[in-house]
């Protein structure tokens, strides 16, 4: 452990910050990881594109299909990988607590910096808040670590900023990944923003939320490495501009960058995300690989349409 519980929130406060990618996992042809496509990835990363920090097998990693001893290895690889140059938060999401628990355990033995755990599932629910409330002080309650709530409408419900701010009350509570309105979070780092690092998916509104709202970390999603290469890392640069307080100049790159991030919404598909991510990898130079069930790959229109997007991204490869 590099921090204590009680030095939980004030060691995120200070190392908990700037740009975190969400990891794809890549797998072999017969499904099986590839964990040398996953180091090179990571090394990609982390070295080349000098990100602040990971978040491992999140669903974008895919890890609803991955054994617990797979996404426990996705985690070792990514701790050996980082060597302290970058951060890593391990996704313990699971609908069993027992395996939330298990990863998080694993996740403190191996050194990684933080866990991400989603809000539970709860079918059939109505008035929640207890009930989450109760998940995560139990959660707390169980690990050292420092913790990173993740809210979304997957799970049937939204937190309220509220229930948040009293989550965020717990001492190893450093941050949440709030994948709401902008209403929402923003009121949340109004009421608790002290106590709590308040971040969204969503890397448009990423310099508007450094500026406005005082924000430190993009926690998390993949345009991070699906946005930048070796020679165009525009979403690096107009962080740190907006960190040194030159914000026209931030926003001068940042808007640069809209060609490229239209060509990636133009041709995705609505019902694959996972495998159009793993193919604009691929057209990067990175590993991507097939996905594996329930997912659906990619047809060949579908890649060929994904060629002409990239082409005219405007993304530097060299």
């Amino acid at each position: 452990m590099k921090y204590s519980k009680a030095d939980a929130k004030a060691y995120a406060r200070k190392h908990f910050r700037g740009v975190w990618a969400a990891t794809a996992t890549p797998f072999n042809e017969d499904l099986s990881l590839d964990v040398a496509g996953f180091r090179s990835n990571l090394q990609h990363w982390i070295q080349t594109l000098k990100l602040g920090g990971l978040f491992v097998s999140g669903k974008q990693g895919e890890f609803f299909s991955m054994s617990v001893p797979e996404r426990k290895r996705t985690f070792e690889l990514a701790v050996e990988e980082a060597d302290g140059r970058c951060g890593v938060v391990t996704s313990c999401s699971d609908t069993n607590l027992d395996v939330v628990l298990e990863l998080a355990r694993h996740s403190e033995a191996i050194g990684a910096d933080y866990i991400v755990v989603h809000s539970p599932v709860l079918h059939f629910a109505h008035d929640t808040e207890a009930t989450v409330y109760e998940y995560y002080r139990y959660i707390s309650e169980q690990t050292n670590l420092g913790i990173a709530l993740w809210n979304h409408p997957d799970c049937g419900y939204l937190m309220s900023p509220e229930l948040c701010a009293r989550i965020a009350e717990l001492p190893n509570i450093v941050a949440i990944k709030y994948s709401v309105d902008r209403a929402m979070y923003k009121r949340l780092t109004e009421i608790a923003g002290d106590k709590i690092l308040v971040s969204t998916a969503s890397e448009e509104e990423w310099l508007d939320n450094i500026i406005e709202l005082g924000w430190q970390l993009y926690l998390c999603s993949t345009p991070p490495f699906l946005l930048q290469t070796a020679v165009d890392q525009r979403i690096n640069e107009y962080t740190q501009l907006a960190f040194a307080g030159k914000h026209a100049e931030a926003r001068a790159v940042r808007d640069s960058l809209n060609p490229a991030r239209q060509a990636f919404k133009d041709a995705r598909p609505s019902g694959t995300p996972q495998a159009y991510t793993k193919y604009w990898m691929e057209l990067l130079g990175q590993v991507g690989g097939p996905v594996r069930r329930p997912l659906l790959g990619l047809t060949e229109p579908e890649k060929a349409l994904t060629r002409e997007a990239f082409a005219r991204s405007g993304l530097r490869l060299s």
